[in-house]
Formats: structure tokens, sequence, C-alpha cells
């Protein structure tokens, strides 16, 4: 996206920029609350996307898609992980969705979700998790003994 996006004009085509959907990591984020920008049920969502992972997911779609280096609004943490915006050609210049599966953001923001879990990357962190688990476990007995 080397075109310096500007304010929002209703004479813009769907083709511009600054018509292509935002999909924050935060909108499907199961350990957000609706309040906290979820805009999916949590029993669908996924634990702590990127905007990495979304644009993995979205690239063989054949869409047309952009990376932004923004904050979602809502988010109170600042770190890298948490930023990023994906941006989404939905339609055409003429109001008609560019592929029949993707008619809205809805259903661009489901098949994300069911994508995501898919994704070699995801695949292999629950047995990274674990052993972090298993030494807190330990831990606490230890901090136990010096309370006696």
């Amino acid at each position: 996206m080397a075109t310096m996006i500007t304010s929002w004009n209703p004479d813009k085509k769907h083709s511009d920029v600054e018509r292509w959907i935002c999909i924050y990591p935060a909108y499907l984020n199961n350990k957000k609350t609706l309040a906290q920008g979820r805009r999916l049920p949590k029993d669908i969502c996924v634990e702590n996307p990127t905007h990495q992972e979304i644009r993995d997911v979205l690239f063989p779609t054949g869409l047309r898609i952009g990376v932004e280096n923004k904050l979602y609004p809502r988010e109170r943490s600042k770190e890298m992980l948490h930023r990023g915006r994906i941006r989404v050609e939905l339609k055409s210049d003429d109001g008609i969705p560019l592929k029949a599966e993707f008619p809205t953001r809805e259903s661009v923001m489901k098949y994300i979700v069911e994508a995501i879990p898919k994704l070699k990357t995801r695949q292999n962190r629950p047995a990274d998790q674990q052993p972090q688990a298993v030494q807190q476990g330990s831990n606490k007995a230890k901090g136990k003994k010096g309370r006696r």
C-alpha cells in the first residue's frame, strides 16, 4: 500500500483503500469481552490472534489485503504483539462482492477464525505451553514451604 490514505469521502470508490474493511485482531480474540472489542461469539473465536496470522489466512483467498501498523483504540497494551490492522477489499467499484463466499465482513471474520487453528504455527503451540504450566505448579509448591 504505497498510496497515502486520506480522509473518507462519499465519492470514493470501493477499490480505494479507505473503503476496504478493517479487521483488528481484537475482533477475533476469545480473551476479550464485547466491551473490549470482540465482534464474534466467544465460543468460535481464537486465543490471541495476531495480524500476521490473519494475513497468512487471507492471502490464499485471493482477496486484496493490506497490513497497517495501527493499534486498536480499545487495546490497553501498547506492545508490538497487539499492533496491526488488516484491510480487506470486499467489493468491486459497482458494489458487488468480489468473492461470492465473502459478501460481508462477518463472513470474512468467520472464515478467519475457522482457518487460524489450522495454521502450522497454531498446531505446535499447545505442546510448547504445556511445560510452562508444569513449571508454574512446582513454583507454587516451593512458595508454600517458605511461608511456614
